[in-house]
C-alpha cells in the first residue's frame, strides 16, 4: 500500500483535497484549512507543483526567497514543515514524520494522489484525453478534456512569490492548462460543440494576456460558435496590446485565426503528438530500446560568420569528454543577451559533432517554459503516448531508462530554470546537453557541473562579414555601395547584435533600391527600432527584448523603462536610485534582476550599461507606456542627481571657496558625496562625459536644472586636467540655455567661465568681450565678489594680449575689492597677479614685495598642509613660485629661479594641474639654456613631454605650439 493511500480521501468528513490549480486552497471534509503564512503556503504550493518529484533544500530555499535568503532559511523550512506534516495529518505525533510531507536525501517531496490533488487529476485526465484522441476517439477524448480543465481556477501559486524561479515552477502548471484548453477547442471545433470550452479558453486568455496560441484558438472557437463578433474583438484587443506593450505584430498563429473568422473558413485541424507510427508493448520493470534515432537538429545556416574562440571551447570540451571523471553528461550552457546568436552557435557546433552521438541528438525550444518537454522527449525516443506512464516520476524513469549509456546529444534552446531542465538530462556520461538562456545558469554550474559560456556581440570585422556576405545574394548591392563607412555606422549603430544585422540585411536584400546611406541615416537617433521592418513575426529585435522583459518583475520593468533614458555610457547604482527615485537597496536589486535578464550589464568600475538596441527599446516602452509627467519628473531626478553630485565633488576640491549651489533638488535625488580629493577627482573622470551630456541634455529639454549650475562645477577638473576644448563645449552650451530661458545671472558665470576656456585655448580677443559682458552683469547687481573675480581674469587676458599697464589697474582692483569683502583667500590670488604685472613692467623690487606677501598670506591661511587641504590654495602656491621664479630671473639670480620653478612644478603636479606643471617646466628648460645647461634642460623638456602625453589628445593646441617651441630651442642650443 503506498502512502498516498493511507491518506483520508473521497467525500467523506475527512477526505483531504488539495487544490494547485489556482490560488493555494486545502479542503478537509467540507472546510477550507488556514494553509499558514504565506511563505508556509509556498513551501506547500512548491511541493504539490512538483508532483511527488523531491526539491533540494538549496532549491527550496532560492525558489521561496530568490537572491536574497536570510540567514534562517533552512531552519524556517524545517519549521514550516512540521506544522504542513501536522496542518494534512491532526492526529501526527510531534517529530513524527507521517505519509505525506516525506524527508528526501537533502530535500522534501510530496505524496498526493490524483483523489487528493488536482493537478494530479488534472494530468491523469489530459493523459486519457490524448491516448483517446490518439485512438480517434473523439468524443471521450473531448469528454477527459473538459473534466481536466474544470479543474482550473485560475493562476497557480498566485502572489505566494516574488522569485522568479517561483513564478517559473508556477507557470509551468498554468502553461499545462493552456496546452490542454488549446487542444480541447480543437477537438470540440471538430466536434461542432466549441461552446462547451469557452469558459476555460476566456480563463487562460485572461491568465496570459499575451499568449498567442491560447487567444487564436480562443478567435477561433469563438468563430465557430457563431460569435464572430467578439471573435474579432478578442483578436483587436490582444493586437492593441502586443503593439502598445511590447511593441510587435501578432504572430502567424492569430493572423491566421483573425483570416479565418473574416473568411468564415475552418481552421486546418491539429498536429498529431509526435511518435512513430508502431505500437511495441512496455512490461512491468522492463523498458525495451527505443524503435527511432532521433534526428531533431534545426538546420545549420550557411551564412554562419565568426565565432571561432567559442566554437574551438567547445570542441575541446567535447574532445576532453573521454577522459574526465564525470557520471553525467557533458553539459554547456551558452548565456547572452536576446538576438546575440546563442540559438546559431549551438545549432552549428551541434550539427558540427552530431555524428559522434551515434544514438541520435534531440532538440527542444522551450520557450522559457518546460511544458511537457519530457513527453516530446519521450515520444521522440520512440515511445508511444499511449505507453508514456502517468506520473511524471514514472516518465523521468524512463526517460532515464531510454538514455543510459547512451551517446546522445540533446540540444534545450531558450531555457530559464536550471530546475527545470534536469530532469531532461540524458543518463549517460556518453551524452552532450548544450543549453541556451538569457541568464547565466549558475545552478546548473553548482549541482550538475555545467560549463558556463557567456556570449558577448561578435567584433567588428565578423559582424561586418555577416551584412556583407548577406547582402550578397543581391547582385551588385556591394558594388553600387562601396561605402566602407557607411557599412560600419550600420553595424554599429545596431550594436553589432546579429540578429539585428540578419534583419537589416533581409530588408535591404528584399529592396535592393533602398540604399546603405538611407538605412543608416534611419538608424540614427533615439527611435532606430523604427528602421526594423514590423511584418517580420518574430523576427524584430523587439520581439527578442519583450521576452526578457516580461519576465521581470513590475519594479524592474519600470526601471528599465527609465534606463532608456540614461546619459552617457551607462550608469552607477547611485544614479539609477536618483533616476528611479526610490530606495539604492530596492534599485540595487532591480538592477541584479535586469542584469539576470541579460537586458543590462554590469562593469567592473560599477556602470550598468544596456545594449545600444535594448536601451532604445526601453526607450519605446517608456514613451509608450510612463506618463508624459513620469518621464519628466525622471530625468529631472537624473539631471539633478549629476548637478548635486558635481557640486559636492567640487565642495572637495575647493573647500574654501564660496560656493555657487545648485537649486534644490526633488525628492529622491541621492547625490555621491565624495569623501577625499582622491574620491572626487576619481568620479569626475568616471563621470565626465555623463556629466557633459548632462549639461547638453539640460539645454535642450529647457527643464530639470540650470545648465551652467553644472557645466561651472565641472570647471576645475576640465581645466587642471588640458581639457579646454571640453571646457568651452559645455559653456557655449549653459550659455546658449541662459541666455534662451533669460537667466542673467547664469549668463554672467556662463560668458565668465567660457572666457576662461577661450584664454586657455589662446583666443584672448573674445576672452576679453565675454568677460566685459559678464562684467556689466554683476555691476548692474551689485554682485562685488563675481565683479572681482572678473577683474581678475581681465588681469589674466590683458597680460595675454600685452597690455600690462591695464593688467595692473584690473588687478588692482580686484584685489580692492577681494579686501573689501574680506575674501583673504582670493586676496593672494590678487598679490600674485599684481606681483606678474609689475615684475612684466619692470617693477622689480615692488614685484618682490608683493610676490613674497602672497606666499606668506598663503601660508597663514592654509596652516597645516594636510589638515587644511584645498587643491586651489595649493594651485596658487605653484603659479606664485612661478612668477616669483620670473622675478629672480630678471634680477639674475638664476639658481634661486630655477629652485622656485622646480618647486612650482612638483606644488602643481601634487594636486594635478597639468597644464600649471607644464608651464613650470618649460620655463625651467628655458632658465637651464640661460644658465648653460643643455643637459638639464633636456630633462626638464623630457618631464614636459611626459606631462603633456599624460594629457587627453596630447594635450591642448596651445601646449602642444609651447613644446614645440621648447624643442626648436634645444635644437638651436645643440642640446638635442
Amino acid at each position: 500500500m503506498t502512502a498516498a493511500s493511507q491518506l483520508p480521501a473521497g467525500d467523506g468528513p475527512e477526505a483531504l483535497r488539495l487544490q494547485i490549480m489556482g490560488p493555494l486552497r486545502v479542503w478537509r471534509g467540507g472546510a477550507e484549512i488556514n494553509a499558514g503564512p504565506r511563505q508556509q503556503r509556498c513551501l506547500l504550493a512548491l511541493l504539490l507543483a512538483r508532483g511527488g518529484h523531491p526539491i533540494s533544500m538549496t532549491e527550496l530555499v532560492a525558489l521561496i526567497w530568490g537572491a536574497d535568503p536570510p540567514v534562517s532559511a533552512i531552519s524556517v523550512i524545517h519549521k514550516y514543515v512540521g506544522v504542513l506534516r501536522r496542518l494534512l495529518e491532526p492526529g501526527l505525533l510531534p517529530r513524527t514524520p507521517g505519509s505525506f510531507v516525506l524527508r528526501n536525501g537533502n530535500g522534501y517531496r510530496i505524496t498526493a494522489g490524483a483523489d487528493t490533488l488536482d493537478l494530479m487529476q488534472f494530468r491523469r485526465h489530459v493523459a486519457a484525453a490524448r491516448a483517446a484522441a490518439e485512438e480517434d476517439r473523439c468524443e471521450q477524448a473531448l469528454a477527459h478534456y473538459s473534466d481536466a480543465l474544470r479543474l482550473c481556477r485560475g493562476s497557480a501559486g498566485e502572489s505566494l512569490s516574488d522569485s522568479a524561479g517561483a513564478t517559473a515552477v508556477f507557470a509551468g502548471i498554468d502553461g499545462e492548462f493552456f496546452d490542454a484548453a488549446v487542444a480541447a477547442a480543437d477537438l470540440a471545433i471538430r466536434l461542432r460543440r466549441p461552446s462547451g470550452v469557452l469558459s476555460p479558453l476566456r480563463l487562460a486568455a485572461e491568465m496570459d494576456p499575451f499568449n498567442e496560441l491560447v487567444h487564436a484558438s480562443l478567435v477561433n472557437t469563438l468563430a465557430a460558435a457563431g460569435q464572430q463578433a467578439e471573435a474579432l474583438a478578442v483578436y483587436r484587443t490582444i493586437r492593441k496590446r502586443l503593439a502598445d506593450d511590447l511593441g510587435i505584430d501578432p504572430g502567424q498563429s492569430l493572423q491566421q485565426a483573425h483570416q479565418q473568422v473574416l473568411t468564415q473558413s475552418a481552421p486546418p485541424p491539429a498536429p498529431e503528438p509526435p511518435h512513430p507510427p508502431v505500437v511495441w508493448p512496455v512490461s512491468d520493470g522492463l523498458v525495451p530500446a527505443p524503435l527511432v534515432r532521433p534526428a531533431q537538429l534545426p538546420p545549420d545556416l550557411s551564412l554562419f560568420v565568426g565565432r571561432s574562440a567559442e566554437l574551438a571551447v567547445l570542441g575541446d570540451l567535447v574532445a576532453g569528454m573521454r577522459d574526465d571523471a564525470r557520471t553525467g553528461p557533458l553539459v554547456v550552457a551558452i548565456d547572452g543577451m536576446g538576438g546575440v546568436g546563442k540559438s546559431t552557435l549551438a545549432a552549428r557546433f551541434a550539427r558540427s559533432v552530431a555524428g559522434e552521438f551515434t544514438d541520435g541528438q534531440l532538440y527542444l525550444d522551450l520557450h522559457g517554459e518546460q511544458g511537457d518537454a519530457l513527453l516530446s522527449l519521450l515520444y521522440a525516443l520512440g515511445v508511444p503516448a499511449s505507453n508514456v506512464p502517468d506520473t511524471f516520476d514514472a516518465q523521468v524513469g524512463t526517460y532515464r531508462s531510454l538514455t543510459a549509456g547512451k551517446r546522445i546529444l540533446v540540444l534545450l534552446d531558450n531555457v530559464v530554470d536550471p530546475a527545470r531542465v534536469r530532469p531532461l538530462l540524458p543518463n549517460s556520461a556518453e551524452s552532450l546537453v548544450l543549453i541556451t538562456s538569457r541568464r547565466p545558469l549558475l545552478g546548473l554550474a553548482a549541482f550538475e557541473g555545467a560549463h558556463l559560456m557567456h556570449l558577448d556581440v561578435p567584433d567588428p570585422a565578423s559582424a561586418r562579414e555577416l551584412l556583407l556576405r548577406r547582402l550578397s545574394a543581391t547582385p551588385n548591392r556591394t558594388a553600387a555601395e562601396p561605402d566602407a563607412g557607411i557599412v560600419d555606422e550600420i553595424i554599429e549603430s545596431c550594436g553589432r547584435l546579429p540578429l539585428a544585422v540578419a534583419i537589416l540585411a533581409a530588408r535591404l536584400t528584399a529592396r535592393p533600391s533602398l540604399s546603405l546611406a538611407s538605412v543608416a541615416a534611419g538608424l540614427r537617433g533615439a527611435r532606430r527600432l523604427e528602421s526594423f521592418p514590423g511584418g517580420l513575426a518574430g523576427h524584430d529585435p523587439r520581439a527578442a527584448f519583450a521576452w526578457s522583459y516580461r519576465q521581470l518583475s513590475d519594479g524592474a520593468r519600470r526601471l528599465f523603462r527609465l534606463l532608456g533614458v540614461a546619459l552617457g555610457p551607462g550608469v552607477t547604482a547611485a544614479a539609477a536610485a536618483s533616476l528611479s527615485g526610490l530606495d539604492p537597496d530596492r534599485t540595487r536589486a532591480e538592477l541584479d534582476e535586469l542584469c539576470e535578464a541579460a537586458l543590462v550589464t554590469e562593469h567592473e568600475d560599477g556602470r550598468f550599461t544596456s545594449h545600444v538596441l535594448v536601451k532604445a527599446y526601453a526607450e519605446e516602452l517608456l514613451r509608450d507606456v510612463d506618463p508624459a509627467g513620469e518621464r519628466r519628473a525622471a530625468i529631472s531626478r537624473l539631471l539633478q542627481y549629476y548637478v548635486h553630485s558635481s557640486f559636492n565633488a567640487q565642495v572637495v576640491l575647493q573647500p574654501h571657496r564660496l560656493p555657487i549651489e545648485p537649486d534644490p533638488a526633488l525628492p529622491g535625488v541621492a547625490p555621491e558625496r565624495p569623501g577625499s580629493y582622491e574620491e572626487a577627482i576619481a568620479w569626475f573622470a568616471g563621470q565626465r562625459e555623463v556629466l557633459k551630456e548632462a549639461v547638453r541634455v539640460a539645454a535642450d529639454l529647457g527643464y530639470g536644472i540650470a545648465p551652467w549650475q553644472l557645466a561651472i562645477t565641472m570647471q576645475q577638473y576640465l581645466q587642471w586636467t588640458g581639457r579646454f576644448q571640453e571646457w568651452e563645449e559645455v559653456m557655449r552650451w549653459a550659455l546658449d540655455a541662459a541666455r534662451a530661458g533669460g537667466d542673467e545671472i547664469g549668463e554672467a558665470h556662463a560668458l565668465r567661465s567660457l572666457a576662461g576656456a577661450r584664454w586657455s585655448l589662446g583666443g584672448n580677443e573674445e576672452a576679453l568681450e565675454l568677460l566685459l559682458s559678464a562684467l556689466e552683469i554683476f555691476e548692474n547687481r551689485d554682485m562685488v565678489l563675481e565683479q572681482a573675480l572678473v577683474h581678475t581674469n581681465l588681469h589674466w587676458v590683458d597680460e595675454a594680449l600685452g597690455r600690462d599697464h591695464e593688467a595692473l589697474l584690473h588687478g588692482e582692483r580686484a584685489l580692492k575689492l577681494y579686501r573689501t569683502i574680506g575674501y583673504r583667500r582670493a586676496e593672494t590670488f590678487g598679490l600674485m597677479s599684481n606681483g606678474r604685472s609689475l615684475a612684466r613692467l619692470g617693477r622689480l623690487e615692488e614685484s618682490g614685495q608683493l610676490l613674497e606677501q602672497a606666499l606668506e598670506l598663503h601660508q597663514q591661511i592654509r596652516g597645516d598642509l594636510e589638515a587644511a587641504w584645498d587643491a586651489t590654495l595649493i594651485a596658487v602656491e605653484g603659479e606664485t613660485r612661478m612668477a616669483i621664479a620670473a622675478n629672480l630671473a630678471q634680477m639674475g639670480r638664476l639658481r634661486e629661479a630655477a629652485e622656485q620653478l622646480e618647486l612650482s612644478a612638483e606644488t602643481s603636479r601634487r594636486v594635478r594641474q597639468r597644464p600649471n606643471e607644464f608651464e613650470a617646466l618649460g620655463r625651467l628648460a628655458e632658465l637651464r639654456l640661460e644658465m648653460g645647461d643643455p643637459v638639464e634642460a633636456r630633462a626638464a623638456v623630457e618631464r614636459a613631454r611626459q606631462v603633456l602625453a599624460a594629457l587627453p589628445d596630447g594635450g591642448p593646441e596651445p601646449l602642444r605650439a609651447r613644446f614645440a617651441t621648447l624643442t626648436e630651442k634645444l635644437e638651436r642650443a645643440g642640446a638635442n
